[in-house]
């Protein structure tokens, strides 16, 4: 993107804090209002995660005007419990269409490159990382480690940057019809390739799943799995869905979670895929709520609108590795939780 840094702004001047330990809790969620008290991410610092994952709606930008973005990321910047939190926890963050800059859009806002340079400055991106000079997308992944020399790969795609444009019933329809269901507008687009990546991130996104690592994670900001909710998803374009879906089972990706926010409630849906189930955990907000959940056909435990955050715990053996996902509450417990085991002899060795 050829971005400058021109943010002095203090908030700036706080250290990332070094990842030298194995991984072995790794804490995520999305939609944190700035002007809120964010007092969950209190509860999420007394967890100790290695690892903290911001998926989306870090901040309420909702703007074009790079001086008001900027002062809602000090804003954050500023939170008491963000600042205890990111003394101790190393942030991985992509964006949704909050903080991307406008509610529902994509790669027609005209504000995004301001916007991108923008957020890779408030989350500390180094000058040598590729997203300073990706010209398509803010995408990226990092490789975190176990032990015995154990991987687990995070690969964020971002569903902004590139998106064409959404398909939605007509305003009559979406009153009579879809608000009774607590449905949203969207449909799925019947567009051969209208897609939310475009093609140089989808080559991107290919590579990054045939890396070998004994874990990975998609770390998405709009859900994956989930279908008629008439909200934003992953199945509103069928060819990104349906692509997805084909490389899992092309490469028998049985190490793959999936972990999305945006909905400002939390849940956990499954899907099979011939012999892969993929899992996937839905956790939002940290400051926002939405008590009208819509419907989907692949929810597995209580949908939860109270704010949440989520978790995922892994004991590692030495040929299999025992994992603990799910969203807690407020206060830190469990609402809902599914445990699974990889087998670690079929990875990475």
């Amino acid at each position: 993107m050829r971005l400058s840094t021109t943010l002095g702004l203090m908030w700036l001047m706080a250290v990332q804090p070094c990842l030298a330990q194995d991984v072995t809790k790794i804490a995520f969620g999305s939609c944190a209002h700035q002007d809120k008290p964010l007092n969950i991410l209190a509860t999420i610092a007394l967890e100790r995660p290695q690892a903290m994952l911001w998926l989306g709606d870090n901040i309420y930008g909702d703007t074009d005007d790079i001086a008001v973005l900027q002062s809602k990321y000090k804003k954050l910047g500023n939170n008491k419990n963000f600042i205890a939190l990111r003394e101790t926890t190393p942030f991985y963050a992509i964006w949704d269409d909050h903080d991307f800059g406008k509610n529902d859009s994509g790669k027609e806002f005209d504000f995004k490159f301001q916007s991108a340079e923008a957020f890779l400055n408030f989350w500390q991106v180094a000058q040598s990382d590729p997203r300073r000079k990706q010209q398509d997308g803010i995408y990226h992944s990092v490789m975190l480690n176990g032990p015995a020399g154990r991987t687990i790969q995070i690969i964020f795609p971002d569903l902004r940057f590139n998106r064409d444009p959404i398909s939605a019933v007509d305003e009559q329809t979406y009153r009579s019809d879809r608000q009774a269901k607590k449905m949203g507008p969207y449909l799925p687009d019947p567009t051969a390739t209208r897609s939310m990546l475009g093609n140089t991130q989808w080559l991107w996104f290919e590579n990054e799943l045939k890396k070998p690592a004994d874990i990975k994670i998609i770390a998405s900001s709009l859900q994956i799995l989930a279908t008629f909710t008439g909200w934003e998803a992953w199945k509103n374009y069928p060819y990104d869905t349906e692509r997805l879906f084909s490389l899992v089972s092309d490469l028998s990706l049985d190490n793959l979670l999936l972990i999305s926010g945006d909905t400002h409630w939390a849940e956990i849906s499954k899907q099979t895929l011939g012999q892969i189930e993929l899992i996937e955990v839905t956790s939002s907000g940290l400051s926002e709520k939405w008590k009208d959940v819509s419907p989907n056909h692949y929810r597995i435990s209580p949908s939860y609108y109270q704010n949440n955050y989520g978790l995922i715990e892994i004991t590692w053996q030495e040929k299999i590795a025992n994992l603990t996902l799910g969203f807690k509450n407020k206060q830190g417990d469990y609402v809902a939780v599914e445990t699974l085991t990889i087998n670690l002899t079929a990875q990475n060795l």
